[in-house]
């Protein structure tokens, strides 16, 4: 409905509201025995719409009212009656009254507060009357939809099925935990119970799908509904976890089968961290914007409003990706892409001193360790040499905050590749102390959903009917999905002082094994079904990485989930130039022996255990 008619309707309305009023006090005639009555009414018709149209209860769309706007019309119909009582008391229109009755100003307040209320919510009624007869009726048998999680989220998805019969799913009923909702009602679906009693709901309602909207829960969680659902013979889909809901936004349509991610995912710990505080409005810089981790470092710094959004990176088609999904995501966010590789020390200080970035997440990086074996002049010209470059480029333009995301594989380094990231750290942290600057290195273990990580080769090769390939059956790895990892790396960049080494939380890590088998169940198959092979490890992968030195210590921060860690190392200081030098030749030379030589000399832990398969000694964190 045009507001131009909600305008008309509210003078008809107030001024009811305002005879309604004298007449409840006195009587139907009383606009014959109280001479007050005409002139209110004239006066409450004249002011309160003006008191309404400053308050843009004109200049919204009312179609879509909410509580909020609710709220909205309280205040604005409390403030045009409040408005109307000054003109009574000064006389203005109803002349000196000395017995003007209170009662009336009361009532009128409310009748116009029922009346001004109840008309937009109608036209919302209306509304929703009209578009779900719109609607392309539902074809053949609507799928009975179970909802796991009678939360806001559970309520949303509900209320969004409940909108949309063409997509042919009914909900019929919540599972939660919480014996406070159970036996309630919400959008009119009773709460039927909890968890444990799922495969008895499942049945008794005939469910062929189960929602699971529940993006805080534990992985532990998801993970007993997921396998009830199998055993039941049900599919099963879930909401995005909180972290990939960072934006706010539940919908249907961001409903997905449920993932490894989901099954591994952490108790949330809610952060009191401002992530944004030190990103907004100023130039952010990411390299490796292109890359999984880069991309998104991108997404959620750009939550924060930063001035300028800049996007490094060599891969000419993964920049492009990456600024379309951005402007897409985040339309009010500068994005500027840049193609650079991080090796020509002339074009990033180029860039550098061009755009003079506030705060860098370096996140441009070789990282796969069987790769860096065979090609160590790579891991050295990329890892080490182009961090140098990031360094120096930083520290010229004068750059206060870089974050370095760093791997576990730097810990005690078996392999080219975490001698390199090693080497990487102390070239942050050695800057941090000589130039006084907010420079700080973010270590972690592997993220899921990561391109060329293990689960989509392991999916590839369950669509094809199988062997999983692994490498040994007692192979274990530290996970966290990306948009936690992230996350943290975003509160850890804020936290920095300077030179700090900062390791994420990982949890306990996960047998590569379990992790197969479990992909194995959720693609609907049992273990039995895709056999498994082991074809050993790899020069340059230990049985179980570790997330800092076993001489470390490490302190607690105001982040649960992010540690502070104090490790023994070797200043680079002025050597650094010789050191990257002496590096670049051995890789060019193809001298291995002389590469190790130089890692080791610098590395107090590195190439420690050599052997393919050795256990890392410190136990994980907990």
């Amino acid at each position: 409905m045009r507001n131009r008619y909600v305008l008309l309707a509210d003078l008809g309305l107030i001024a009811a509201a305002a005879f309604g009023a004298f007449a409840l006090r006195f009587d139907w005639f009383a606009y014959r025995d109280r001479a007050e009555c005409v002139p209110f009414v004239v006066a409450a018709v004249l002011v309160k719409p003006l008191v309404l149209s400053v308050f843009g209860m004109y200049r919204r769309y009312w179609a879509y009212a909410s509580v909020r706007d609710l709220v909205a019309v309280f205040f604005a119909t409390s403030a045009a009656s409040v408005l109307v009582v000054i003109v009574v008391t000064l006389g203005l229109f109803t002349g000196r009254v000395a017995e003007f009755s209170r009662s009336v100003l009361l009532v009128d307040w409310v009748f116009t507060l029922l009346a001004i209320g109840g008309l937009r919510m109608s036209i919302r009624i209306i509304e929703e009357a009209r578009s779900a007869s719109r609607l392309p009726p539902a074809t053949g048998t609507a799928r009975r939809i179970l909802v796991v999680g009678a939360g806001k989220a559970g309520a949303i998805v509900v209320r969004e099925l409940q909108r949309n019969p063409q997509l042919r799913m009914t909900p019929v009923g919540f599972v939660d935990d919480d014996p406070v909702k159970v036996g309630k009602r919400i959008y009119g679906l009773p709460v039927l119970g909890d968890l444990a009693a799922l495969p008895r709901w499942i049945r008794r309602h005939e469910v062929d799908e189960v929602i699971i909207a529940m993006p805080t829960a534990p992985g532990s969680v998801l993970r007993t509904v997921a396998e009830t659902c199998r055993q039941q013979g049900v599919t099963s889909r879930t909401v995005p976890g909180i972290f990939e809901l960072i934006d706010g936004k539940i919908s249907v349509s961001r409903l997905r089968h449920v993932e490894i991610a989901d099954l591994l995912r952490r108790r949330l710990v809610v952060s009191t961290a401002d992530v944004s505080q030190y990103l907004t409005g100023r130039t952010v810089l990411v390299t490796g914007a292109g890359g999984s981790i880069g991309l998104e470092l991108c997404r959620q710094a750009a939550l924060a409003r930063p001035g300028l959004l800049v996007l490094l990176g060599h891969g000419e088609n993964s920049i492009y990706e990456a600024q379309a999904q951005l402007r897409a995501s985040a339309p009010g966010v500068l994005v500027l892409p840049v193609i650079a590789d991080v090796r020509d020390a002339e074009r990033i200080r180029a860039v550098f001193e061009r755009l003079r970035p506030a705060v860098v997440f370096h996140a441009a990086a070789h990282k796969h360790v069987p790769l860096m074996e065979e090609n160590p002049e790579e891991a050295v010209s990329n890892n080490v040499v182009g961090t140098h470059h990031v360094v120096e480029a930083a520290v010229r333009c004068g750059t206060q905050r870089l974050v370095l995301i760093s791997t576990d594989k730097a810990v005690s380094p078996a392999s080219i590749m975490g001698a390199s990231k090693r080497l990487a750290e102390g070239i942050v942290r050695g800057a941090a102390r000589r130039h006084g600057r907010s420079f700080v290195v973010v270590r972690f273990g592997n993220v899921l959903g990561s391109r060329g990580s293990v689960v989509p080769l392991f999916k590839q090769q369950i669509e094809r009917g199988g062997p999983i390939t692994l490498t040994h059956p007692d192979m274990k790895r530290y996970f966290m999905t990306i948009p936690e990892a992230v996350n943290l790396v975003l509160e850890a960049g804020g936290m920095g002082v300077g030179g700090e080494l900062f390791v994420l939380n990982m949890g306990q890590p996960v047998r590569i094994a379990d992790l197969a088998t479990d992909l194995i169940k959720l693609s609907g198959l049992s273990p039995g079904e895709v056999p498994i092979v082991f074809s050993g490890a790899r020069p340059g992968e230990k049985l179980e990485e570790a997330l800092w030195e076993d001489e470390a210590i490490v302190h607690p921060t105001a982040i649960t989930d992010i540690l502070r860690v104090e490790e023994p190392e070797r200043g680079l200081g002025a050597d650094i130039e010789a050191v990257v030098d002496a590096l670049v030749a051995a890789a060019r030379n193809g001298d291995r022996a002389h590469l190790e030589a130089t890692f080791a000399r610098w590395i107090p832990t590195c190439f420690a255990m050599p052997v393919p398969g050795s256990l890392a000694s410190h136990p994980p964190p907990r």
